[in-house]
């Protein structure tokens, strides 16, 4: 058996057990963390798509999140208007903060474009946060905003159940790692590498650099306020704190960095593995270490760039192909025999 029809294997069972799951854990507050788990890994791809191939460091993702759910969420609440629409014009606004965001700070280097982004998304927090009404709009200020359970179903994208959602996030993370892998394999994809890794050498053969980078902050941008939308209607409330706040910046980066910044498995495998370690840290330590999670990040962190720079996925990819090769040796003897 050929190495490449066992990958295809290998996705097809995994595809088939991450649909199959739902009809196995029937716990709810299971599913939830299963689709939290996903939610986390959707982000952390949209965050890979500037992040990781582009060469930078966003540290003000959230700021998107926040985007994206604030906007179909006062849409929704105050005009009517469905939150699959609010989703997409939540997206388009986010994609036009992006490229505002882009078009000054792709020209600084190192921590300074993190810094930027860092102050953009804390601005943003603090704004929303002390808010009531923006014109027409009422934001609610920290007491947030509420979405009433009233009218379930699929048009308003509001569940009585975890399955619906489980299949929805699902759904939109396996379109954003088909889009990544796309793109990866893409003339935009092999341009944004070069410019994030020699962008000198990268305009010098005749690369728009700046141009690329815009591109790839914007998609990422649009579908980062995309999961906003997800986490509005999945929680049905929404507040500064908990969808603009640094602790979610800072999370989607320490994910894909510890995961493999640049891959497409990358920041799954990262959210796999850590999220788990996230959860159950604010279950024994929320209420007398609050932020604990973060510093088990940072300190994971540590020692992955110490041992393993470009992240978990490098063992795990070689460990998986030892695998696929010793099965392709096997099935050629018994072949032979």
């Amino acid at each position: 058996m050929k190495p490449e029809k066992i990958n295809r294997i290998a996705l097809v069972l995994l595809s088939a057990a991450a649909l199959g799951l739902p009809l196995v854990v029937r716990s709810a507050t299971y599913l939830h963390i299963l689709v939290l788990l996903y939610f986390y890994a959707y982000l952390t791809t949209c965050w890979n798509l500037v992040g990781g191939f582009a060469g930078v460091l966003p540290l003000g993702h959230a700021a998107f999140v926040g985007i994206g759910a604030y906007t179909s969420t006062i849409l929704s609440l105050q005009y009517g208007v469905s939150p699959w629409l609010g989703m997409i014009v939540g997206g388009l606004l986010a994609a036009g903060v992006g490229i505002l965001i882009g078009l000054p700070t792709f020209k600084l280097r190192g921590a300074y474009f993190a810094l930027a982004t860092i102050a953009f998304s804390e601005g943003l927090r603090v704004m929303v946060e002390n808010i009531d009404r923006l014109g027409p709009f009422t934001i609610n200020g920290p007491r947030g905003l509420q979405i009433p359970p009233l009218d379930t179903g699929l048009t308003n994208f509001m569940f009585a159940g975890k399955e619906p959602y489980y299949y929805s996030i699902l759904v939109m993370l396996a379109g954003v790692l088909f889009l990544t892998y796309r793109i990866s394999r893409s003339k935009l994809g092999y341009a944004l590498n070069a410019g994030g890794e020699e962008p000198e050498a990268a305009m010098a053969l005749g690369i728009d650099v700046a141009r690329t980078k815009l591109i790839a902050m914007a998609l990422s941008s649009f579908l980062t306020a995309l999961a906003g939308t997800f986490y509005a209607q999945f929680t049905l409330y929404i507040h500064p704190k908990s969808i603009i706040s640094l602790d979610l910046s800072f999370e989607i980066a320490f994910i894909a960095l510890i995961g493999g910044r640049g891959s497409i498995a990358g920041p799954v495998l990262g959210a796999l593995l850590l999220r788990p370690v996230s959860d159950f840290s604010r279950i024994y330590f929320g209420d007398t270490l609050p932020g604990m999670h973060l510093i088990i990040f940072g300190v994971v962190l540590i020692l992955v760039m110490n041992f393993q720079p470009r992240g978990l996925q490098e063992p795990l990819t070689r460990l998986y192909q030892k695998v696929v090769n010793r099965l392709f040796h096997w099935g050629a003897l018994e072949a032979a025999r």
